[in-house]
């Protein structure tokens, strides 16, 4: 499991509201093809984004829906990042918590027919979230087809 604050955290099945931080078992092919993922970005790219916590939900939380103010509802909604992306901030900033994103295994699941798919849509879900980190906004990554 990637370690640090950029852990990839999943909450036990069924359990939408409360978080887990504990040993659940081994990882399933979903949470290793997210950590596969964060893997392999390119060094630079894992060491500017370690204040990045990854998050595993089933379903995204109609708490975190309130927030989101980017999603236009014309598909379902794969992984959401939440915090402050690096081009917006100033010397000063001192985050109150990590930045955070969250993948959601349902709706992932079922937009997939395949495992194959299932894997290159992850793929595209975690990097499409983490872009947002990095200051790229849905235009941007809808033209080089990350949407």
């Amino acid at each position: 499991m990637v370690q640090r604050v950029q852990e990839v955290r999943k909450r036990p099945r069924g359990a939408n509201r409360s978080r887990s931080g504990g040993d659940e078992g081994p990882p399933d092919f979903f949470e290793r093809r997210v950590e596969e993922v964060i893997e392999r970005l390119p060094k630079r790219f894992r060491d500017a984004s370690r204040n990045v916590q990854f998050i595993i939900e089933d379903e995204p939380d109609p708490d975190l829906l309130e927030d989101d103010e980017g999603h236009d509802d014309e598909g379902p909604l794969l992984g959401l990042y939440v915090g402050t992306p690096l081009p917006d901030r100033t010397y000063g900033d001192v985050p109150a918590l990590p930045d955070r994103i969250y993948i959601f295994r349902g709706p992932l699941e079922r937009s997939c027919r395949s495992r194959k798919e299932l894997s290159e849509q992850i793929r595209i879900t975690v990097l499409h979230e983490l872009a947002h980190y990095f200051g790229f906004d849905d235009d941007y990554l809808l033209d080089v087809g990350y949407d």
